[in-house]
């Protein structure tokens, strides 16, 4: 039987080895600190999925968690070397390639600009005020991340998977994220100014308070997503919104083309000096949206 003072006792342990408050580990678990404070002073235990993620974040096997297991805590993964693949290498050489693991990091004031080789492995970290500039961070998992007031401008982030993350007052000014997906995630504060998301995805997430001058919109999606106090501007060309939650939401100066709105009601939409094909405004009418502000456009 586990017992709640020998979990809480490893559960600080590990916290302390990779330099985390109980507030930061709080954070990565999206509970309150008050829960984890529980923890470690052996008033409670995490449940059993609770448990599989701390240790993810931890960097511990569940192995650890029992009274019996000694071992030391890994913490962060260190960046290894990985080689390519022998047929890709003439014969008798023997070439490396470095691809550095950031996982179940804690990265603080951290200056990262031009960045390359991250190659998918950047999952369970906490980044804050960390620089990104201009890197390549394309094709990425990120995983239950917090990322707080960083700076990706200008940065390639296509075709990456941000998945269960919050992503809270970060610059994605000029940056690409194309055919890059958000899913369960908590997208706020950020400015997305100039920045191209042709072809993302968004599921099940929330994008609250974005700045979004001057973006690019093409094949976007946004399903059973919930859109608040945004304004969309320019062309928006062959997007599609299903099932999502508006609020204050407000298309301005834009220019609708062959988008599809699914919902119930689009009444929480105000659209300015609009223009909209016959298709878009057809929908758009369905929902019952205001369309006192949009022009239709002549064939």
């Amino acid at each position: 039987m586990l017992n709640t003072k020998t979990i809480g006792n490893k559960i600080a342990e590990a916290r302390k080895r990779i330099n985390i408050s109980q507030a930061q580990l709080a954070q990565r678990l999206f509970i309150s600190s008050q829960a984890v404070g529980k923890w470690e002073r052996g008033e409670s235990m995490p449940d059993i999925t609770t448990f599989n993620r701390l240790a993810e974040v931890l960097g511990v096997d569940l192995n650890y968690f029992s009274e019996s297991f000694s071992s030391e805590v890994t913490g962060m993964a260190p960046a290894e070397p990985m080689a390519v693949q022998p047929d890709e290498l003439p014969a008798g050489k023997q070439e490396k390639k470095l691809n550095w693991d950031m996982s179940r990091g804690n990265w603080v004031d951290a200056d990262f600009s031009g960045l390359k080789n991250l190659h998918e492995k950047f999952s369970f970290s906490h980044l804050q005020r960390s620089q990104f500039v201009g890197s390549d961070l394309s094709g990425l998992l990120l995983k239950s991340n917090h990322v707080d007031s960083c700076n990706f401008s200008g940065s390639d982030m296509g075709n990456s998977h941000f998945q269960r993350s919050h992503l809270d007052n970060n610059l994605f000014k000029d940056s690409s994220l194309k055919d890059a997906e958000f899913s369960e995630s908590h997208i706020r504060g950020c400015d997305f100014s100039g920045a191209d998301f042709t072809g993302t995805a968004f599921k099940s997430s929330s994008f609250v308070k974005n700045i979004l001058a001057n973006a690019v919109w093409n094949s976007t999606s946004f399903v059973g997503t919930q859109l608040e106090d945004v304004i969309f501007d320019g062309t928006i060309a062959d997007c599609y919104f299903e099932n999502c939650a508006f609020d204050k939401v407000v298309f301005q100066q834009a220019t609708l083309m062959n988008t599809f709105f699914k919902n119930k009601s689009l009444k929480r939409i105000r659209f300015v000096d609009c223009h909209a094909d016959r298709m878009t405004y057809e929908f758009l009418k369905s929902g019952k949206a205001d369309l006192t502000g949009i022009t239709l456009l002549t064939a």
